[in-house]
Formats: C-alpha cells, structure tokens, sequence
C-alpha cells in the first residue's frame, strides 16, 4: 500500500526515545525527512545520526515547546531545514517524579509541569505549525492522549490524567478549525507501551497489567509507530478528530496491592 509520505517532512516532539523514537522510525521507513526535538540536544544529535547513516534525511530542533518562543522557535527550524512541514507528531511530555501523588499531597509545580509538557506543548506547537501546512494545502497532526482518559487512571497521576484529557478535547476542537485547510488532526490513545517509561514497574505491577489485558502483553513502540504512519498517511485523508485507542482492550485496571 503507498501511503503517500515520500518528499514529506516530519516534526516530532520528544522524538529522541521510546514511542517518539519508534514513529521517527516508521514515519523514515516510509520515505518521510525527520526532525527529531528533544530537550537532549546529545540524545537527539545521536538519534539524527542513526538515520543520517541510514540514508534518512533527518536533523534536530532543541528547546522545550511547552515555552512559546521555544516552540514557535523549534517548529521554524524544522520547517527551514527540511524544506517545510506536513506532519507533526506531538509526543513532548514530563512525567518520572512528577507523578505519583494523590490530589491532596500533589505540589502545584507538579501539577504545572505535567500540564505545560503535555497540553501546552500540544497546543503551542499546533499553533505554530498550521500556518506552514495550509500554505502546502496538506497537513497531518497526531496528538498523544493516554488511555487514562477512555478507562481510567491510577491513584496518584491526576495530574497526566487532566492534561490528556485536555490533549483529547484540543484535538476535537482544533480537528474542526483546520479541516478546510487539508490538515487533520487526530489523537491516540496508548496502553502501556513497552518504554523506559515503564522499566522502573515492579515484576509484582507488570503481572497486574499483563494479567489483565485480553491480549495479555504490553503494547511494543513499532505498533504505535505503525498507527501513527497510518494515520498520517493519504489512505487515512478523511479520519479527523479522532481518538484511536491502543490498549489491547483494556481501559482499566485493578491494581490491588500492585
């Protein structure tokens, strides 16, 4: 099947490791040109040379989009040197310490951190990527939510929870808004996905979360890489504002002592 991204150009927010680092990859094998951003200038430049050696055309644009002279910055970069931009994956997000708290032990920094990473990365680079992608008359953005939104989260992530939900309504809304122009905008919903994200869970909470997913395993980075290049794809010009769920069928989970 040709699904019509060779001569595109790609931008992908926290696009130096797991899921970020997976879509690159499959976005690349499809012919599309890659620009990797990351806060890791180091990580990035390692990964934009993994594909350089490839015969990929990939480069990098560092800088923290949640800040909007940093995102509008990130996304002219990517857009000067590959020659403009179709797609934009947004996957930038925080997450390791900043979770973990009830509502009621959570500092504020935490709950703001997780918000700006997520949901105002989203937007911010949105915001600033429609323009290019209407003056081509084509564009495809794909934005992160989680399964924390279609079933339901665990204890202590209210916050990640709040901010993909926001990912999910943004996308509902923008989808609208952008659709005259040839650009759709559309979200996924991951399970747990097999990243250093999810290293540090016990063999107790990986028994929990394997245990009861009917497929019984995690989700691999390839297959959300796979969706995603669907989904940017010409085969799929008349799917917008959609969510995709990526959870093996299971939307939530009773975690027990896990």
């Amino acid at each position: 099947m040709d699904l019509g991204l060779t001569g595109k150009t790609a931008l992908i927010t926290g696009g130096a490791g797991g899921i970020g680092r997976a879509e690159a990859l499959a976005l690349a094998a499809e012919g599309a040109s890659i620009a990797i951003n990351d806060l890791s200038a180091a990580a990035a430049g390692s990964f934009a040379d993994e594909l350089r050696a490839q015969g990929i055309a990939a480069v990098t644009a560092i800088g923290d989009v949640s800040e909007p002279e940093s995102a509008a910055r990130v996304v002219q970069q990517a857009a000067e040197a590959l020659g403009g931009l179709d797609i934009l994956i947004n996957n930038a997000g925080a997450g390791g310490r900043h979770l973990g708290r009830t509502v009621e032990d959570m500092d504020v920094d935490d709950w703001d951190i997780i918000v700006r990473s997520h949901l105002r990365s989203t937007f911010l680079c949105s915001k600033y990527a429609v323009p290019l992608m209407r003056e081509r008359g084509f564009g495809r953005i794909v934005n992160t939510s989680s399964m924390n939104v279609t079933g339901g989260g665990r204890p202590g992530v209210a916050n990640y929870s709040a901010a993909k939900a926001g990912v999910l309504g943004f996308t509902r809304t923008f989808a609208k808004e952008v659709g005259s122009f040839g650009v759709t905008v559309n979200a996924i919903a991951p399970g747990y996905v097999e990243t250093n994200l999810i290293a540090g869970f016990s063999e107790q909470q990986r028994s929990v979360i394997t245990g009861q997913n009917p497929l019984g395993r995690f989700c691999q980075p390839e297959e959300v890489g796979a969706l995603i290049t669907f989904l940017c794809s010409t085969q799929a010009s008349f799917i917008n504002g959609a969510l995709i769920c990526m959870d093996g069928g299971k939307r939530d989970f009773h975690w027990g002592d896990a």
